[in-house]
């Protein structure tokens, strides 16, 4: 019950929108985490996973103490829920603690190759990933239909042992990574601080689809601790950003790189969410907008 209640307080805020919705919202987590903490994913026979879609390679399922399984659906922006550039950072900061002993399974159900194919060139992602086109998974399991609750961290028994996105939610990462690992994450009990950013909207103005904006971000530290960036996330897959990751003494600035290759023309209003030892636990946020012709 101590896992079931620590699990329904890190996924609340992702749901979160006024005090009035608060207890509809605990009660709907609480039931998908109780229906889902414990349970056996079944995988379908004989998956065959590739690389960006073109080489199959001999991967398979292991047995190993622990796993996380990703699955995609169909529905939404297919970029946006992937989030590749994200993963890439969390695999490899899961295999620096683990000695790359957690594998990760990608599940797509996507029917758009050239899209998938695409998004794994672009982000460099050569992990092995599978494309269930009949949907195999998801029959075997009936995930819940929020993307939120189809990552999850397996046992050796392909048990449920955390429900929830470590990509979107810091608190939920750093309990996959204690629930592996049996240690806290080093950013647990990090001292707190504010941070501010000159600019909290940029306009990239307008330009040609087929063009790469960039920008910079400075994240100044206005506190008495450290600063440290914790996490960037954007709202849409068409934005990517990396940052400093080193500490930054008070005053000093912390720099993200953000990049925007718009998928589609026309008006764009994306933002971009900094998370950070803060305070307060509120991220920094910086709204970009433009025209892409």
């Amino acid at each position: 019950m101590k896992t079931l209640n620590l699990i329904i307080l890190l996924l609340l805020p992702i749901f979160f929108s006024c005090q009035n919705e608060q207890k509809e919202k605990e009660k709907h987590i609480a039931q998908l985490v109780n229906e889902w903490q414990g349970k056996e994913i079944k995988f379908p026979k004989n998956p065959i996973f590739t690389r960006y879609l073109t080489d199959t390679t001999d991967f398979q399922i292991p047995q190993s103490e622990y796993k996380v399984l990703v699955y995609i659906d169909s529905t939404g922006c297919t970029s946006c829920k992937l989030q590749l550039h994200k993963w890439k950072e969390f695999i490899k900061y899961t295999d620096s603690v683990t000695q790359e002993k957690v594998p990760f399974l990608f599940f797509f159900h996507s029917k758009d190759y050239k899209e998938i194919r695409y998004l794994l060139k672009r982000d460099g992602f050569d992990h092995p990933v599978c494309i269930d086109l009949e949907d195999q998974l998801n029959k075997l399991n009936k995930f819940p239909a929020d993307m939120t609750f189809q990552t999850f961290l397996l046992n050796k028994n392909n048990r449920v042992t955390v429900l929830g996105n470590p990509i979107n939610n810091t608190a939920v990462r750093d309990l996959y990574i204690k629930q592996i690992t049996g240690k806290e994450s080093p950013t647990k009990n990090m001292l707190k601080t504010t941070a501010e950013v000159p600019q909290t909207e940029i306009d990239f103005g307008v330009f040609d689809k087929s063009e790469t904006k960039e920008t910079t971000v400075e994240v100044k530290n206005t506190g008495d601790s450290p600063l440290v960036i914790a996490d960037v996330s954007t709202t849409c897959g068409c934005t990517a950003a990396t940052y400093d990751k080193r500490p930054a003494k008070p005053g000093e600035t912390l720099r993200v790189e953000i990049k925007m290759t718009p998928k589609d023309t026309g008006f764009f209003h994306e933002v971009v969410t900094i998370k950070y030892n803060s305070i307060n636990n509120q991220p920094v946020k910086v709204k970009i907008k433009g025209n892409a012709q």
